[in-house]
């Protein structure tokens, strides 16, 4: 396979990849707040999040395996795994290392789920939304397209998207707090009557 070739398959499993953990990190918003997509159980959504957890996790390990193949830039595999280690743009391939070490804790806790606490997993599945911004950094820093316009509005639409739903998370879950007390106080002068 060409340089070229090795090159465009890395930029476009970027921009996949960009996207994928974008619909993920809405998907998994969804899923907290259990709200149930068109067209699906609910259970669907949960299954829809993993689904294509997995299949951006796929896009992401190709991304990395074409970055190490390719001959022109010299990243090895120790660079796309230990952070900051890399000769080649040390700070942005290191936070595109960062995030990738983010997600692998989120995956192999996810898998392995059943065999571990609630708290615990969900505990290390919040490193989910530490690895967003730190990929988006990453592929803003070293991508090289982050100047074209479809880049540009990409970004744009995942980051608006992002903030957006995390928005409507921080409001439900102020909501619910100014309720449990209201719905605490009310058993309570209910047990008494």
């Amino acid at each position: 396979m060409s340089s070229e070739i090795l090159w465009y398959a890395n930029r476009a499993t970027g921009a996949v990849c960009l996207v994928l953990f974008t619909v993920v990190v809405l998907l998994g918003i969804a899923v907290r707040l259990r709200t149930r997509l068109p067209g699906l159980p609910r259970f669907g959504t949960v299954s829809l999040h993993r689904s294509l957890s997995l299949s951006a996790m796929a896009f992401l390990a190709l991304h990395i395996a074409f970055a190490v193949i390719d001959s022109y830039v010299d990243i090895t595999v120790v660079d796309a795994v230990v952070p900051f280690a890399s000769n080649y743009q040390p700070l942005w391939l290191g936070l595109g290392t960062v995030a990738l070490d983010l997600m692998l804790a989120v995956v192999i806790t996810s898998l392995l789920r059943a065999r571990m606490g609630h708290r615990a997993w969900r505990a290390v599945h919040w490193l989910a939304y530490a690895s967003w911004p730190v990929a988006l950094v990453h592929g803003i820093g070293i991508g090289t397209d982050t100047g074209a316009d479809w880049m540009t509005w990409l970004t744009v639409s995942c980051v608006t998207a992002v903030v957006a739903a995390i928005g409507i998370r921080l409001a439900a879950s102020a909501r619910a707090a100014r309720r449990t007390p209201a719905a605490l106080l009310r058993t309570a002068e209910g047990a008494r009557s």
